[in-house]
C-alpha cells in the first residue's frame, strides 16, 4: 500500500508522526494542547496541521486519514498512579479517540480510518482487575460496528501478546520494551494495532 496518511491523537513530542516520516507515510494532523511540544513539533515537522484540544474535534469535520495513531493518557492505568482507571479524569479521554475515529469511518463510508495504533503502559493488563483492558478491546472492536464482549482471560491475567479477528477486522496487540530499540531503560508500553477492513492487523 503506497501513500498512506496518518492523524496523531494525544501527539505529545510527535513520536507517531516521526516514525511515520521514517517508513514513507504521511503524518497530516495532529492534536495536543501543551504549548512548548506544540512548538518543537511544528518547527520540525510544519507540514502538519495541529488541530488543538481533542475534545473539540469532530471526526467527520477534519480530514480523513488511513491511520490514527493514539497513545491515550495513562496516568489512570499506571501502577505508579492512583488506579483510577478508565474512569479517571485523564484516561477516560481514551473514549473521545473513539469517538472521533467513530465519526470519521462514518463520514467515510467505513473506509478511513483503516488501522489504528494505540500505546498505553502495561498497568493497562491489571487496571481494575483487568477489566479496563477487556473494555479497551471491547470499544475499539466496536469501530467495526461489531458488539462482541471480550472475555476475561484466565485469572483475570491478560498475555503480553495476542490477535483477535472478526468478519473483516483484525486486532493485535504486544509489550515491546525500548531497550531492545537503542533507548537505555526499560521502558515496557503496550503497542496494539487494529485493521477494520481486512486481517493484516498481526
Amino acid at each position: 500500500m503506497n501513500n498512506l496518511t496518518l492523524g496523531s491523537l494525544f501527539d505529545g513530542s510527535g513520536g507517531f508522526p516521526l516514525a511515520a516520516k521514517v517508513v514513507g507515510i504521511k503524518p497530516i494532523w495532529a492534536s495536543k494542547i501543551e504549548p512548548f511540544p506544540i512548538r518543537v513539533t511544528s518547527k520540525r515537522m510544519p507540514e502538519v496541521r495541529y488541530l488543538g484540544d481533542l475534545c473539540k474535534i469532530k471526526g467527520d469535520e477534519i480530514e480523513p486519514v488511513d491511520i490514527i495513531s493514539f497513545g491515550s493518557p495513562c496516568q489512570d492505568l499506571s501502577i505508579a498512579g492512583k488506579r483510577g482507571g478508565l474512569k479517571g479524569s485523564q484516561s477516560n479521554l481514551f473514549f473521545e479517540a473513539i469517538r472521533i475515529i467513530k465519526e470519521m469511518r462514518w463520514k467515510t463510508g467505513g473506509e478511513k480510518p483503516r488501522y489504528i495504533i494505540w500505546e498505553n503502559v502495561p498497568g493497562a493488563f491489571s487496571s481494575n482487575q483487568g477489566e479496563d483492558f477487556r473494555r479497551v478491546l471491547d470499544e475499539i472492536i466496536s469501530i467495526k460496528g461489531a458488539f462482541p464482549s471480550v472475555p476475561m482471560p484466565y485469572k483475570n491475567k491478560w498475555p503480553y501478546a495476542d490477535l483477535l479477528m472478526g468478519e473483516g477486522f483484525s486486532l493485535a496487540y504486544r509489550v515491546l520494551d525500548a531497550k531492545y530499540f537503542g533507548v537505555p531503560q526499560r521502558r515496557r508500553r503496550i503497542f496494539l494495532v487494529a485493521d477494520f477492513n481486512g486481517r493484516c492487523a498481526g
